[in-house]
């Protein structure tokens, strides 16, 4: 039975990595594009990663999305913010592999208190959501400052409230998106193999 559920897992743990690593290189299955803002959902794949397999095997799926991110920078950027902002692994894999482990911890609070688990899954997936954005913006604009400018086409003084706006619309709408894909998804894997959450 431990052999079968170490296979299980790890059977589990490449699939999510194959599928971030293709969410990756191919933006649509990345994003789910709605006219307004692009909602990105590529950090679901690792916040379910961490909820049904735990924050280590959740910070190595973001790692992946990591690699993958500097990857597709390097061979198909589509602004200055890929070709500089997203080569560099402090801004593309470190808040990657802390959504993993964040959103893990989290859950495995959650489970640990043997209370509401679906709520634990919600609550995960938000700071993975958050996790994401907020450390993602926050690098860019403490290392990136000028490259920033240059891409929004704004002054250095006006970049925050250019950030802020898109908190407000992208990182509030992957924030949704991530409280109810996630959980439905995590909870459906769950449900086909009750192992995974013991």
């Amino acid at each position: 039975m431990m052999r079968r559920r170490k296979s299980y897992r790890a059977a589990v743990l490449g699939i999510l990595m194959a599928i971030i690593f293709v969410q990756s290189m191919v933006p649509l299955l990345g994003f789910i594009p709605t006219g307004f803002v692009n909602i990105t959902i590529i950090h679901i794949t690792v916040i379910v990663a961490a909820i049904v397999l735990g924050p280590t095997d959740g910070a190595i799926v973001g790692l992946v999305w990591g690699i993958g991110t500097i990857i597709r920078a390097l061979t198909s950027p589509t602004s200055i913010i890929d070709t500089t902002v997203f080569t560099n692994p402090i801004v593309a894999i470190l808040p990657r592999v802390l959504v993993g482990l964040f959103a893990g911890w989290v859950y495995l609070w959650f489970k640990k208190h043997n209370t509401h688990k679906v709520l634990g899954m919600g609550i995960a997936s938000a700071v993975g959501s958050i996790t994401n954005t907020v450390l993602v913006l926050f690098l860019m604009r403490v290392m990136y400052a000028s490259t920033l400018s240059q891409a929004y086409a704004t002054q250095t003084s006006a970049l925050n409230a250019v950030l802020l706006a898109i908190v407000g619309t992208n990182g509030v709408a992957e924030l949704i998106a991530a409280i109810i894909i996630g959980p439905a998804i995590a909870t459906a894997i769950l449900k086909t193999n009750k192992f995974l959450d013991e």
